[in-house]
C-alpha cells in the first residue's frame, strides 16, 4: 500500500521530491512550509515554491511559526501519517515531531554525509574544491544531520559547475532517491547505516562578508570561490570604470594559463591574474544591472589591460 506522508519543504530544491512522491502514488496528507514573505517591487506576500506547488495539487498547506508547542504536535498527529519527508524545510523539528510518525521522519540532504552537515552543503562543496557531491536520504534524529543514512547518489563536481548548476542537478537526483527510499520503506526493506565518525565537516551558512574575491589566492581557488557563490550572494570585486570604483559580481569563469600581478587585467577579454595562474571571466553582473556574458559587458564597459581589480 502507498504511504501516507507529511511533506515538509520550502525552496525550489524541494519541489521535484514533492512531485515525485505524488506521482508515484503516495498520499501526501499535508504540506508544511515557511510562511509567505514580502517580495518584488510591490513587496507583496510571496508563497514559497513548495506552497505554490502544493496548492496546485490540492494538498492542504500549513505554515506554522513553531513546531514546539503541544498544539503543533496535536495538529501534526492529526494527519495520521506513516512518515514525514523533509527537504530543505528551514525549521528545526523537535523530538516530539520526529517521534510522531510510526515509520519516522526522513530528510533529503544535498551532500555526502558526514561531509557538509548543515545549511549550505552545495556551496561549501564547490568552494572547498571537492571532487564530488551527492544526495543522501537520512532518518532524522535530534542532531544536526547526524541520523542514520539509507541511500545515496553521487555526482562529479567539475571546474565548470556553479552552485546553481549543482543545485539543479541534485534536485531531481534527490527526488528519485527519496521515492526509491519510500518504496523500500513501504515494503519494510529500507536499510539504515550509521554515519561515519570520520570526515565530519560543517557547511556554515554563507555570509556576505566572505564573498569578496582575494586575487592573491591560486586561480583554481578563486574559480571555486566564484562558482560556489554563483549566483547568490555572488563573489565580487571592484574595478575602476570611467574613473569610478564599480562593484561587479563574477558568476562564471574558466582557468587560463597566464600570469601577472594578482588582480591585474591581462588582456581585453577579461583575463585576470591570480596569485598563481589566472582566470577568464565568462559571465558577470555589474551592480544594479542584469547578469551578462563577458562580451556583452565589454561592449558597454571596456576595461584596459593593466587595470587592477580590487
Amino acid at each position: 500500500m502507498p504511504l501516507r506522508l507529511v511533506f515538509m519543504g520550502t525552496p525550489d530544491f524541494a519541489v521535484p521530491t514533492l512531485l515525485e512522491l505524488v506521482g508515484r502514488g503516495h498520499e501526501v496528507a499535508a504540506v508544511y512550509t515557511r510562511a509567505p514573505k514580502p517580495a518584488g517591487r510591490g513587496m507583496k506576500l510571496q508563497p514559497t515554491p513548495v506552497e505554490q506547488e502544493a496548492r496546485r495539487l490540492g494538498i492542504p498547506v500549513l505554515t506554522p511559526t513553531t513546531l514546539k508547542t503541544p498544539e503543533a504536535l496535536e495538529e501534526f498527529n492529526g494527519h495520521h501519517a506513516d512518515a514525514a519527508v523533509v527537504v530543505a524545510y528551514g525549521m528545526i523539528l523537535p523530538k516530539t515531531i520526529l517521534d510522531a510518525p510510526p515509520l519516522g521522519c526522513f530528510n533529503l540532504h544535498g551532500s555526502l554525509l558526514p561531509r557538509w552537515r548543515g545549511a549550505a552543503p552545495i556551496n561549501r562543496a564547490i568552494m572547498a574544491g571537492d571532487a564530488e557531491s551527492g544526495v543522501m536520504v537520512m532518518k532524522m534524529d535530534v542532531g544536526l544531520d547526524t541520523g542514520d543514512v539509507a541511500m545515496a547518489e553521487r555526482l562529479t563536481i567539475t571546474d565548470t559547475i556553479t552552485a546553481a548548476d549543482l543545485h539543479d542537478a541534485l534536485a531531481p537526483l534527490g527526488a528519485d532517491l527519496m521515492v526509491r527510499a519510500m518504496g523500500a520503506l513501504e515494503r519494510g526493506r529500507l536499510q539504515l547505516s550509521k554515519q561515519s565518525e570520520a570526515g565530519v565537516t560543517y557547511a556554515a551558512k554563507i555570509e556576505k562578508a566572505e564573498a569578496r574575491i582575494d586575487w592573491n589566492k591560486p586561480a583554481r581557488e578563486v574559480l571555486r570561490h566564484v562558482h560556489g557563490l554563483s549566483p547568490f550572494p555572488g563573489a565580487w570585486c571592484e574595478v575602476g570604470i570611467e574613473g569610478e570604483p564599480v562593484r561587479i559580481k563574477i558568476l562564471r569563469c574558466e582557468l587560463v594559463n597566464r600570469s601577472g600581478a594578482p588582480g591585474e587585467m591581462l588582456d581585453d577579454r577579461l583575463g585576470i591574474a591570480c596569485g598563481e595562474s589566472a582566470i577568464r571571466i565568462l559571465e558577470l553582473q555589474r551592480a544594479g544591472k542584469q547578469a551578462m556574458k563577458a562580451a556583452e559587458f565589454l561592449r558597454g564597459s571596456p576595461i584596459a589591460p593593466g587595470t587592477v581589480l580590487r
